[in-house]
Order: structure tokens, then sequence, then C-alpha cells
């Protein structure tokens, strides 16, 4: 059974579940978005378990970005996904640090939540370009997309822990 924290067997699961690189792939063609990732967000680790980068971002499995840079720590606070259209545009992100950061312009992310109401991780796309369309019509997609990899761990992690 995995035990908090250990993100090498939270790495391991997610790249065992068949499927995730294809929702992967559907999350950037949903979006236009050019980089997407399962992350695992603990309370101090952010943890890159899978991800479809065209953009070439740089981020690998197993790569780690300080948790405090990332908007992911506070998805994993608020339990809410976050979308952004267009960075300049929007006045309480273009000041965020995490854009200037990366240097994007558009970004999803929706927490990916276990059966037990336990915050795994999140699911979430870049990209150094605004979309032109709002990002907000494909959100019920991105949930369904992320409660799919929510289920798959579930499922994967109660088959490891049977053997």
């Amino acid at each position: 059974m995995l035990m908090p924290g250990d993100i090498t067997a939270d790495i391991a699961a997610v790249q065992r579940v068949e499927g995730v690189r294809d929702i992967l792939r559907e999350v950037c063609a949903l979006t236009g978005m050019h980089f997407s990732a399962v992350a695992r967000v603990t309370a101090d680790r952010w943890v890159a378990c899978l991800v479809e980068d065209h953009i070439n971002f740089g981020l690998g499995v197993g790569g780690e970005l300080a948790l405090q840079s990332t908007i992911c720590d506070e998805i994993r606070a608020s339990g809410e996904g976050v979308f952004i259209d267009h960075v300049a545009e929007e006045p309480m992100w273009r000041v965020h640090p995490t854009p200037v950061l990366y240097g994007f312009q558009s970004y999803i992310s929706m927490p990916i939540i276990r059966a037990d109401g336990s915050f795994f991780g999140t699911l979430c796309a870049i990209d150094p370009e605004p979309r032109v369309t709002s990002l907000v019509a494909i959100v019920p997609l991105i949930q369904v997309l992320a409660q799919r990899i929510a289920d798959a761990l579930d499922a994967e992690l109660v088959s490891v822990s049977a053997h």
C-alpha cells in the first residue's frame, strides 16, 4: 500500500495506469495547449508523474517544481480547478508570480481527487500563447478526464495492495 509522501510509488502508479498518456494528449487537443502533465502535489512537493511536452518546457517524469511557485499549491488548498485563457488580460493573473516565472499565457488545472476524498495532485496544461476560445467551455471535459485518472489510480492502488 502507498504511504503518504511515497512520491516514487505515486509516479510508478500513474505510469502503470493505462491511458494516462492518451489523456494528456487529449488535454492538449481540447485546450490547444502544448504541454500537459499529471502532477503529484503534496503539502511540500510538486512532482511530474507523466508529461506531454511540445514546447520544450524541460520538465520530465520525476521533475520537480518549487511548490510555492505553482498554482497547483493553491488548487491543493482550495480543491478547485483554475482556468486562465490569457494571463496578460486578467488582472489577478497578470501580476501573479507563477505565470511570470514560467512564461505561460494560458493555463488549466484540475484537481485529481481519489475516492476516499484525498487530493492526489493535478491534471494541468500550459502554453506560452493565450487561448482564442474560453477554456471555461471545456471545464466539464477536463473534470471527467481528471476523474478518470483518479478512478484508474484507485483501481491500480487496490490492485498493487492486493499483491
